[in-house]
């Protein structure tokens, strides 16, 4: 096979799988018209494929993808000018799907397919080269945004960075438990004692009384906090005592951040069960997509997820909420995963706030969304065999 016809889909990984598994030298898409007259789109396409190795030309044909006819006419001039193809029908309409079938029982047509339930391709009719072939394609998070036309960008955290933070992951979300009730309160006393901008001496320092005032109320140093943390490296250089109050040094940028935000333990507690699964081949803690992809402009629409995940060629999207889920969170949620994510995409919300209500587990469920709650996450294995379990994907070999 030295071309592939494709029948462009909405769904981002059916336009560029078949090409990235079988490299052949021309791709030519069927597609609407205004998929062939987007410059940018088709530039988008190309760059994705140039980013993963993929030489293959692109060659775009405008048809009325519910037009069986036309789409059987246009099919019928590619074979006669591209004799040696195939036919990938993971995609497409159903107008071209029947369309397929015209063709294919007329001409001398191979047709193929990929299983997204068993990651692999199958032989529909001429294609042996297809039976039964597992999917060895691997993405990272970067890929599937830029296959929907979107781009990653830097995000709050340097994920490079942050893997140093995995053995002491667990015994700060295990201290956030401990003091779960009070924890907004000790995370905003060290807001009022801290800034996010690092002294003369490039250091991040915390430094005030040990009761200070917020609000109308009193915020009080938790102390045995304050031990446990620099116990565990998050701080150094603890100095408490009534006359001279608190001082303290963050252990870097990173910690400065975890200890100012009310989320950030939740968060990290969410990367280190995926990273710890070992199914995931990449995670990632604060990504931001922007939709149109390149860099930020006034006109560009920026989402940011608090923990991306890909297992094979299936991104997982999770949000980690420390208050009630709102339906706005997984709406939210949802339309992100659909917008970058593919057929075999997952969306997961994780809360530590309790009980959840049934009318948000029913919305979670019309949305295709699995909520991973606080039972879920008392214990590390459990809440790593939840992510397996939703991430289940039998013909993916670890």
């Amino acid at each position: 096979m030295k071309t592939l016809i494709e029948l462009y889909d909405e769904r981002p990984l059916d336009n560029v799988l078949a090409t990235e598994m079988f490299h052949p030298e021309t791709t030519v898409y069927l597609c609407p018209p205004e998929i062939a007259q987007d410059k940018v789109l088709k530039e988008k396409l190309r760059a994705y494929f140039k980013a993963r190795g993929c030489r293959t030309k692109l060659v775009f044909i405008p048809v009325s993808m519910l037009d069986a006819d036309k789409i059987a006419q246009a099919m019928r001039r590619v074979i006669q000018e591209y004799p040696d193809c195939a036919l990938d029908i993971a995609g497409g309409t159903d107008a071209s799907l029947f369309a397929c079938g015209l063709v294919s029982a007329q001409e001398d047509l191979a047709v193929f397919t990929y299983s997204r339930k068993k990651n692999k391709f199958f032989d529909i009719r001429g294609a042996a080269f297809s039976q039964n072939l597992p999917c060895p394609i691997r993405l990272n998070i970067s890929d599937c945004f830029q296959m929907a036309g979107g781009s990653m960008l830097p995000g709050r955290m340097n994920n490079k960075r942050l893997k140093a933070y995995l053995p002491i992951i667990s015994d700060f979300y295990h201290l956030h438990q401990r003091y779960r009730a009070k924890w907004v309160s000790i995370i905003t006393y060290i807001q009022r004692i801290s800034r996010q901008e690092p002294g003369p001496d490039g250091r991040f320092t915390a430094e005030g009384p040990l009761s200070v005032r917020h609000n109308g109320r009193i915020l009080n140093a938790e102390q045995d906090v304050f031990r446990a943390l620099e116990k565990m490296g998050l701080i150094r250089d603890l100095r408490m005592d009534e006359e001279n109050g608190i001082r303290f040094v963050f252990r870097d940028e990173e910690a400065c951040f975890f200890l100012r935000d009310i989320g950030s333990v939740l968060e990290l507690y969410t990367y280190k069960a995926a990273h710890d699964a070992g199914i995931f081949q990449d995670v990632r803690l604060s990504v931001v997509v922007n939709w149109e992809g390149g860099i930020v402009n006034s006109r560009s629409v920026t989402n940011e997820l608090d923990v991306v995940a890909v297992r094979g060629v299936m991104p997982v999207f999770i949000s980690c909420k420390t208050s009630e889920i709102k339906t706005e969170a997984l709406n939210e949620l949802a339309i992100l995963r659909d917008r970058f994510g593919s057929a075999v995409s997952r969306a997961i919300i994780v809360t530590s706030a309790g009980s959840v209500r049934s009318v948000t587990r029913n919305r979670a469920y019309e949305l295709g969304i699995e909520i991973i709650d606080q039972k879920d996450l008392q214990q590390e294995e459990t809440f790593q065999e939840r992510l397996r379990a939703i991430a289940k994907w039998p013909e993916i070999s670890d």
